[in-house]
């Protein structure tokens, strides 16, 4: 089922059992969806464009919910918290520390990366294969580890 129909059907499942939480969650991700659809000019996403923008909102709940823990922002802390578990709901299933170092070693070896240098390279072999089943920084962090 589409991203767009399942949004569709847990509006309607939020409007029913009142939670507005989640109601305002599932409207901001489609007005993303929608505005992403009319920014790259099509009328259907591909499931790869709409990975990306629900990692973007992801990560931009992410970044703020940092923010507002070092400010001392306990009640929007939650809030982002509760919408940050409502957007994973729709991502793909996360791949554990094994499996993501699995796929960085065998892409290290694809590209002969021997150091640091080589970074960059990996980072785009990896990236790809991964793309909305692990965080980018965790990425970050394993291929630095592997080529040091």
């Amino acid at each position: 089922m589409a991203l767009i129909e399942q949004l569709n059907q847990d509006m309607k499942q939020a409007m029913k059992h009142k939670e507005k939480d989640r109601l305002a969650v599932i409207r901001m991700v489609k007005a993303s969806l929608q505005n992403e659809s009319i920014k790259l000019g099509n009328k259907n996403l591909s499931e790869d464009e709409e990975l990306t923008v629900l990692s973007r909102e992801l990560k931009q709940r992410k970044d703020s919910l940092q923010e507002f823990k070092s400010a001392g922002r306990d009640d929007l802390v939650d809030k982002l918290e509760t919408e940050i578990n409502f957007i994973q709901g729709y991502m793909p299933q996360q791949l554990t520390e094994v499996e993501l170092e699995q796929v960085i070693k065998s892409a290290i070896k694809e590209v002969n990366a021997s150091s640091k240098q080589d970074m960059g390279k990996v980072m785009s072999t990896v990236m790809p294969k991964v793309k909305g089943k692990a965080d980018g920084a965790r990425i970050n962090q394993l291929v630095q580890k592997h080529l040091s």
